[in-house]
């Protein structure tokens, strides 16, 4: 009787893993061509980004330029948090 299940959970342990997923051919990325800036449009987008950002655009909130400090409009709670019972703090 063990034989028989020994062979059984041997069989249903090779069927499941021959219908595991096979790993897709590695696809080589294309050379992406990169455009040779003039030394006129260096200096503009130096001068367009005042803050520091991070690699995808956003706003570093590290530096202090960066953080939002605006106050809100309607009473707060004891943390400073605008209250949200109130409608002049609810958005939309």
């Amino acid at each position: 009787m063990k034989k028989i299940f020994a062979l059984l959970f041997a069989i249903g342990v090779f069927a499941t893993t021959s219908f595991a997923q096979t790993k897709p051919a590695a696809k080589t990325p294309a050379p992406v061509k990169k455009e040779a800036v003039k030394p006129a449009e260096k200096s503009k987008v130096a001068t367009t980004t005042t803050a520091p950002t991070k690699k995808d655009g956003t706003p570093d909130k590290r530096y202090k330029e960066n953080k939002a400090t605006a106050k809100p409009t309607g009473p707060t709670k004891k943390d400073g948090t605008p209250d949200k019972r109130y409608k002049e703090n609810k958005k939309g």
